[in-house]
């Protein structure tokens, strides 16, 4: 079983990273999700470097938030990385859902981006 729904997480990566890809312009926001935390990054692959990233993780975080995975925190999570990007100059975006529906925190942390004034 396990092996069988890793297959199919592959499988949908593979399909959806080769519809989309992030330039230094206009980065790629990915979102990943552990048991425990959120982290999110915007990445050129261009150049394959990481240009901003926010996580449940963080210091500054964890000293605002009590819990560190619910929809609250995501969208708090969303207009860090909101506020970051724009310090880089950066208006737009492709936004990567990965594997996860959009739904849930990863709606909420979309939703955050777009009202922090990043376009996608």
């Amino acid at each position: 079983m396990a092996e069988k729904k890793k297959e199919v997480k592959a499988k949908i990566r593979k399909r959806i990273r080769a519809k989309i890809a992030g330039t230094a312009e206009r980065p790629r926001v990915h979102v990943f999700k552990s048991n425990r935390y959120v982290y999110v990054q915007a990445i050129d692959d261009g150049q394959r470097a990481v240009l901003a990233s926010a996580c449940t993780l963080e210091k500054s975080f964890k000293e605002q938030a009590k819990n560190f995975k619910n929809k609250g925190a995501c969208g708090r999570l969303g207009e860090i990385l909101a506020r970051r990007l724009k310090e880089k100059n950066i208006q737009s975006i492709v936004f990567d859902r990965g594997t996860y529906p959009y739904h849930g925190r990863v709606k909420t942390v979309a939703e955050a981006l777009r009202k922090g004034g990043l376009a996608f």
